[in-house]
């Protein structure tokens, strides 16, 4: 099945969209002088409100529940109040302060700033939490489980993406790289400097580019797909790797290309691109910029420390194998597991066992769901030039198929 998403998983911040004049309220630097008095003392009138996002080992607080008629169950992050936050780690002996605290934005209709703060040395906050029916969960757990066609799942996946790439630099960026010394967060933790009087270095968040490409035969009738070690059994993507310095991105494509897979790479045309928060911590978010690669040459030679194996793949095969992926399944599924884990009862499973044909048996082949980049570039070239009811037509999974969790 193929799927068509107005904005890319992680994309599409409902609280960035617009950051406040130096001025405002809702701005970080007025944001965080308020919330230097609450944390003080709470007003009777607290103007703006203050909602805070725990977040423990990467891990965001969520919880889980089934509106409306479907009963398939919805994540949803796991806000509490600056008063509340403040006293689930006073329980635990730590007291709350300003510059644990993260700004990640506002909603300026609503009279809200949200926050986030890391809480991955406080054990105790999990069964106080979790007695009021919250669950950290890993963030690409939660991404499997958005549902894409809810703008409003989407918009929250695209906060906790946020939030995970900032706290994770946080972590990370603790001292300075020039002298050596602590640093200290300022403008509301969307910044560090040196503590040093004689560094004062300002450091700011990383964001580590990396280009992602759909390579396609001369006759545009095959794509080069490629298969990882690390991959499930049966999942094939597109090629990817990181930006060296001093290289266009365009470069950086042809380069890639031919060190995994000897392909010689001429035109390059961009598609789209994506944050990509989910990655190792050490690399708290990859931005990766997507391509459709016109190939010079067909032979392939893999290179395999990079590569398990690359193959050329017809349009057909491609579309068969999007046409029979259950990705709607696999989310509901995750979804379900989500749920589990906020009751406190936790499921294992392979996700590759949610992408089954109709008949039950395995497919031979299928390719990263609809909250990955790599999937639409996939997708977009396998669609070519074929009108939308075409392509639904195609796709449509019978209801017995999607509705087994």
């Amino acid at each position: 099945m193929s799927i068509n998403l107005n904005a890319h998983a992680f994309a599409g911040n409902p609280i960035r969209s617009k950051t406040p004049k130096l001025h405002d309220p809702l701005s970080p630097s007025s944001a965080f002088q308020s919330l230097k008095t609450h944390l003080l003392r709470t007003p009777e009138n607290c103007s703006p409100l203050f909602k805070v996002l725990p977040f423990r080992k990467g891990r965001p607080l969520a919880s889980s529940s089934i509106t409306g008629d479907d009963d398939v169950p919805s994540w949803h992050l796991g806000w509490i109040s600056l008063p509340d936050c403040k006293g689930f780690l006073g329980k635990c002996g730590v007291e709350l302060t300003e510059d644990s605290l993260v700004y990640l934005g506002s909603m300026a209709e609503e009279d809200v700033v949200y926050w986030a703060v890391d809480v991955s040395e406080e054990g105790g906050l999990v069964p106080e939490l979790g007695s009021k029916q919250f669950c950290f969960v890993e963030l690409r757990t939660l991404m499997v489980a958005t549902d894409w066609a809810d703008s409003s799942a989407m918009g929250e996946l695209a906060i906790a993406g946020h939030a995970r790439a900032l706290l994770e630099w946080h972590s990370l960026s603790r001292f300075c790289g020039h002298c050596g010394e602590k640093t200290v967060p300022k403008e509301a933790g969307r910044r560090k400097q040196c503590s040093s009087e004689l560094c004062k270095k300002r450091i700011y968040p990383r964001v580590d580019p990396v280009v992602i490409m759909l390579v396609i035969d001369r006759e545009n009738d095959r794509a080069l797909l490629s298969r990882q070690s690390r991959f499930v059994p049966r999942m094939w993507s597109c090629l990817a790797g990181f930006i060296e310095p001093g290289e266009s991105l365009e470069e950086a494509v042809r380069r890639e290309t031919y060190e995994e897979t000897g392909i010689e790479v001429g035109e390059v045309v961009y598609h789209s691109s994506q944050p990509w928060p989910v990655g190792p911590s050490s690399i708290p978010c990859q931005l990766m910029v997507g391509f459709f690669a016109y190939a010079k040459s067909l032979e392939i030679s893999v290179d395999k420390e990079e590569l398990e194996d690359a193959q050329w793949h017809s349009r057909e095969d491609v579309r068969k194998a999007l046409a029979v992926a259950e990705y709607k399944k696999a989310q509901r599924t995750t979804a379900a597991k989500v749920a589990q884990m906020c009751k406190g009862v936790e499921k294992g499973q392979s996700l590759s066992s949610d992408f089954n044909v109709e008949s039950g048996e395995l497919a031979p082949m299928f390719f990263p769901g609809p909250f990955a980049i790599a999937h639409h570039l996939i997708s977009t070239w396998a669609y070519q030039d074929t009108p939308t009811d075409a392509i639904e037509s195609e796709s449509k999974q019978p209801s017995s198929s999607t509705s087994n969790q």
